[in-house]
């Protein structure tokens, strides 16, 4: 069992959801529980996932939520394309939050790969 708040990807991952919700507060009233839901939703799903996974007591069961949590972050970055391409985010925010999501995704290949490796 490890402490999700010492998991480097865990932290980038909670940064990323707080700026998005940040973010989204703009969007449009209409879109509360369409995309900006979805938006919401998908980031914080990436770092729930990670944190219940370090409560797991096998590295196989939380390799299984970090890979849930990379589909969770392909979700997102998915929604952000959508937002930049209707004007709801500009072109420099989705290009910053893409970046940071590929980002995580890096990091969580990585970790899935050396969890997965010592199994």
């Amino acid at each position: 069992m490890v402490g999700f708040r010492n998991v480097k990807v865990w932290n980038k991952a909670h940064g990323i959801t707080l700026a998005l919700y940040r973010a989204t507060r703009s969007f449009p009233k209409e879109e509360l529980y369409g995309l900006t839901a979805q938006i919401r939703r998908a980031a914080s799903s990436i770092g729930a996932n990670i944190a219940e996974g370090c409560g797991r007591r096998t590295k196989a069961d939380f390799a299984r939520f970090l890979q849930i949590a990379l589909g969770s972050a392909s979700e997102l970055e998915y929604h952000l394309v959508l937002a930049a391409d209707l004007g709801l985010l500009s072109r420099p925010a989705h290009h910053r939050f893409d970046q940071g999501v590929i980002e995580v995704k890096r990091m969580l290949v990585g970790f899935i790969r050396k969890l997965t490796s010592d199994v």
